[in-house]
């Protein structure tokens, strides 16, 4: 199946680990020219070096945090040096948080509304211009099944999800006249590095069995009784950039497993 996405250039925040990595690599599968963005100079330059070689595409590590105004410019200022601009835009980058609403000081509400809503505002007056001189594109934002059915721990998390969830639907009603989709993907489960690495931590002091612990909590929360892989989860990102998602517009798709409870 031809997705018509050959030689569009796509750009992924969170792009070297994870979800944002396997997006990154299944739309370079589909001939996307890629710019990865992350933290680590090291590790995104090296991803990015390994996607050109495998797929035979263009590909473009950058380092920024996409959480400051210096990060968002140097993101935007890379890609337009590099390919003129960008088709395709997948905001990614994110954590998960663990605090009390009434012990959360101001500076984590902050941080992470910097991370997971203004990151996107930005982003957006940074890409949407060049997609409108392209003749329109893509942008979709990785929510969180918390968006909607908050877990008690996270609750910075499940407010600032919510609230990007928010921004993209009006930010669909504000740019489909410029040709531009925009939707919300809210994932459920997925086994990446950091579930591991937290699973990991929880039973350092109990024998170890992080595999363990990781299936208790699928088997607790999703109707499928397990975790998705990256891949999984980017296969539907890669479907809703192709031209076979051309009527979706302003929508929240929940890809969990059945993890959510309500209609």
């Amino acid at each position: 199946m031809d997705l018509g996405l050959k030689d569009k250039v796509a750009v992924i925040t969170g792009g070297s680990v994870g979800i944002g990595l396997a997006i990154a690599e299944g739309l370079a599968a589909e001939g996307a020219h890629v710019v990865l963005a992350a933290r680590q100079a090291e590790r995104v330059t090296v991803e990015a070096e390994r996607i050109e070689t495998e797929f035979g595409v263009r590909a473009l590590g950058v380092s920024c945090d996409v959480a400051g105004v210096d990060g968002i410019r140097e993101l935007v200022d890379q890609t337009r040096a590099t390919f003129g601009g960008a088709d395709i835009l997948i905001n990614n980058a994110g954590t998960g948080s663990n605090e009390t609403i009434m012990e959360a000081p101001d500076e984590k509400w902050q941080a992470y509304w910097d991370l997971h809503v203004m990151a996107a505002v930005r982003l957006a007056r940074g890409f949407v211009p060049m997609m409108r001189q392209r003749g329109g594109g893509v942008i979709l934002h990785n929510a969180s099944i918390c968006a909607l059915q908050p877990l008690w721990y996270e609750p910075i998390y499940n407010v600032t999800k919510a609230a990007l969830m928010m921004f993209s639907k009006t930010l669909a009603e504000e740019v489909i006249k410029d040709n531009i989709r925009v939707n919300t993907v809210n994932p459920g489960l997925v086994l990446t590095p950091d579930w591991i690495k937290t699973a990991k931590q929880l039973t350092a002091g109990k024998g170890g069995d992080w595999q363990g612990y990781l299936d208790g909590v699928a088997h607790e929360n999703a109707s499928i009784k397990r975790f998705s892989s990256p891949e999984e989860m980017a296969n539907f990102f890669v479907f809703l950039c192709s031209n076979k998602a051309t009527y979706s517009v302003g929508s929240a798709y929940y890809v969990d497993g059945g993890m959510l409870k309500t209609v």
